[in-house]
């Protein structure tokens, strides 16, 4: 299968050093929009999707291994296919930088939210950290699964889900979050299933920071449309369970 050229077709990449150049054009425009929240959050939203939209595993896959993720096992460009497809060590690298990617959109929103936030209020809801984490967390997860350089195409964004958790619930929810992926997928050999039960425990866990220890409910309408998306990017291998052809770890064979 063929596809369409990308800016990442060139293994110089300076086009990821152009959206290096925009995301920080956009962090200096919302230094300057303190006193206009929406701008801010709207803004916050293009830099974590930008951020999120960085395909590492096509990256990786082209520049190292001197092949398309996208034209092996599952076609999918996240770790799974990637260890499938490059070993643990490609595999690994597309993890870390899946998952920093998390990170660091976690930290842009913190730092946006130090500057901007529990100042400003919209229609008497006062915008704060948990607000500027969880809009950060939907548009880096957006960008990851909706990557405009792959014709809206990306990954399934467990990884980079999990590096945003550290910072929207804590490392202590993150890391239940984590626990609840390793036990199914230790107990049913399917890493599609510990996906999407983290996946579809994030709202319940959202609940409880959001709704129950604060009162953040926009916090926890984000939380939940970015989990729910990253249900519905796992479509595909909750027909294959029904099936009962969804593969397991470790064994061979072409995903369709």
């Amino acid at each position: 299968m063929s596809y369409p050229e990308s800016p990442w077709s060139y293994t110089d990449f300076s086009f990821l050093a152009a959206i290096a150049l925009g995301m920080g054009a956009i962090i200096c425009v919302v230094s300057l929009a303190k006193e206009f929240v929406l701008v801010a959050l709207a803004l916050l939203v293009v830099v974590c999707s930008l951020l999120g939209s960085i395909p590492w595993g096509v990256i990786i896959s082209k520049s190292v291994f001197h092949t398309d993720i996208r034209e092996h096992g599952s076609g999918n460009i996240g770790t799974t296919n990637a260890m499938r497809t490059m070993g643990k060590v490609g595999g690994s690298a597309v993890f870390v930088l899946d998952f920093g990617k998390g990170i660091v959109s976690g930290l842009i929103a913190a730092a946006a939210a130090a500057m901007f936030g529990g100042g400003m209020s919209l229609s008497g809801h006062v915008i704060g950290y948990d607000d500027f984490v969880t809009v950060a967390f939907l548009g880096c997860v957006w960008g990851h699964i909706f990557s405009p350089w792959l014709g809206f195409k990306g990954g399934k964004g467990i990884a980079v889900a999990v590096g945003c958790l550290f910072v929207t619930f804590g490392w202590q929810g993150a890391c239940l979050e984590l626990a609840i992926f390793a036990v199914l997928v230790l107990a049913t050999k399917y890493v599609s299933v510990g996906s999407i039960a983290a996946a579809g425990a994030c709202p319940l866990f959202a609940a409880y920071y959001f709704l129950y220890a604060t009162f953040a409910p926009a916090a926890w309408v984000c939380t939940t449309v970015a989990a729910l998306t990253v249900v519905w990017a796992h479509r595909g291998n909750i027909e294959r369970l029904r099936a009962g052809n969804e593969r397991r770890i470790g064994q061979k064979g072409k995903e369709a």
